[in-house]
């Protein structure tokens, strides 16, 4: 029986369930699992490069990453990113081997999570965070987007949202804090790319009087607790919700295939792993 290896380097990730989805899925496929959490958090000195060779060396299949090292992993990668994601400023996958190959699932997983729901090509939207997933999420709108759309993007620690509209392109641009309640209200679809919803982090990075407009979908990339205030209001005023555990899912499906160099399908995989959906 064939052995995926594999480990989880981010802060704060006691209460992930991707050893779970994968767990489910080595189960349908043959293979046995063996994963380690590496939890950053209260490690100041933690050597990502250090940690990362050192799983390699003991012969582990690959690694995922996650906050706040996603960045590191990609400049881990450098010139070994897979074509279809080397536009991005992120990885969350390393696969070792004879030759390291890097992926980033948040990226192809969205795009998946996205065509799953039905929903058309978007018009503008307004995302809300720059950094982390978002570095994902923002190149995946400039696909997902018609002719035309627009991204706008805040993030309130300077510099992050000019960086990562560079790397989007000519449709995205940077909104500043007096132009979002214009920006919202016209928006097609709204983003959260920030922690607020989080069991730590509670709230919401969008006012909910603003909601209700011309907007049609909404996505929230915190899935724990799946039903954040941002989806609650956003449900209530009628839009079509993405969660985060709509991410997670195609995530985890495509990491698997990733490890593995299976070609799991995400709408085939996806309803197994419903019963990990956090309450």
């Amino acid at each position: 029986m064939p052995i995926l290896r594999a480990s989880l380097i981010g802060s704060h990730i006691s209460r992930t369930r991707l050893p779970k989805a994968l767990s489910i899925m080595c189960d349908k496929a043959g293979w046995e699992l063996a994963f380690d959490l590496i939890d950053t958090h209260d490690r100041p000195a933690f050597d990502f490069v250090s940690e990362v060779e050192d799983l390699r060396a003991r012969g582990w299949t690959g690694v995922t990453v996650t906050h706040p090292h996603k960045a590191q992993a990609r400049r881990f990668a450098g010139d070994h990113m897979l074509p279809e994601v080397a536009h991005l400023g992120a990885s969350n996958t390393l696969i070792f081997g004879e030759v390291l190959t890097a992926h980033n699932t948040d990226y192809t997983g969205f795009l998946a999570a996205y065509a799953m729901a039905g929903l058309p090509p978007s018009g503008d939207v307004v995302m809300m965070g720059a950094g982390g997933v978002a570095q994902a999420l923002g190149p995946a709108l400039d696909r997902l987007c018609r002719d035309g759309a627009r991204i706008g993007i805040h993030d309130p620690k300077p510099g992050l949202a000019d960086a990562l509209v560079a790397a989007i392109g000519h449709r995205a641009h940077v909104l500043q804090r007096n132009e979002l309640e214009e920006a919202i209200r016209n928006a097609d679809g709204l983003i959260n790319a920030t922690p607020l919803g989080m069991a730590e982090y509670p709230g919401s990075a969008f006012d909910q009087t603003l909601l209700g407009h011309s907007q049609t979908w909404a996505f929230d990339a915190v899935y724990t607790p799946t039903n954040t205030t941002f989806l609650t209001h956003a449900r209530r005023a009628g839009l079509k919700c993405l969660t985060g555990f709509d991410l997670f899912r195609a995530m985890a499906v495509g990491s698997f295939n990733a490890y593995t160099g299976l070609t799991l399908s995400v709408p085939d995989v996806a309803p197994t792993l419903d019963i990990l959906k956090p309450d």
